[in-house]
């Protein structure tokens, strides 16, 4: 197997659980997760859906899932509260290809009383393929 190069099976023995979710998270993924020693880490293997028309992952795609997973984890810090995108900055590092297993990981580097300033990268094997940080706007939970 090449490396990046993952199998549903290979995620799952690995600790990997495929999530099914509503909305536009569902059309990007599926989405898998896997809960890490300091928080969690959120992954999609790419097939054929996600790619460009040069054969590459589609950067749309890239950004779809760091937007996704660096607001899991302001949702986290702002105690589970809803966050929504005020920036996002990403840096294309290098292409992901058909097959590959994508990681998505994060961390907070500023909590405030209303933002939640974070950053992070998405991975495959060793390669890193994009760079990026968020401000997250923490938003009242909506009434019951």
């Amino acid at each position: 197997m090449q490396p990046g190069h993952q199998t549903r099976e290979s995620l799952s023995e690995a600790g990997w659980r495929e999530r099914t979710l509503s909305g536009f998270a569902d059309r990007m993924g599926p989405l898998w997760t896997r809960k890490e020693e300091d928080g969690w880490a959120y992954g999609i293997l790419a097939g054929a859906e996600h790619l460009n028309p040069a054969g590459f992952v589609h950067g749309g795609v890239l950004c779809a899932l760091f937007d996704h997973m660096i607001s899991a984890v302001a949702w986290e810090a702002a105690g589970r509260q809803p966050c929504v995108t005020v920036q996002l900055g990403t840096q294309f590092l290098a292409a992901a290809r058909e097959g590959q297993f994508l990681e998505a990981r994060g961390r907070v580097t500023r909590l405030a009383s209303t933002l939640v300033f974070a950053e992070g990268a998405i991975a495959t094997g060793e390669v890193e393929v994009l760079r990026g940080t968020s401000v997250q706007k923490i938003m009242p939970r909506p009434a019951a």
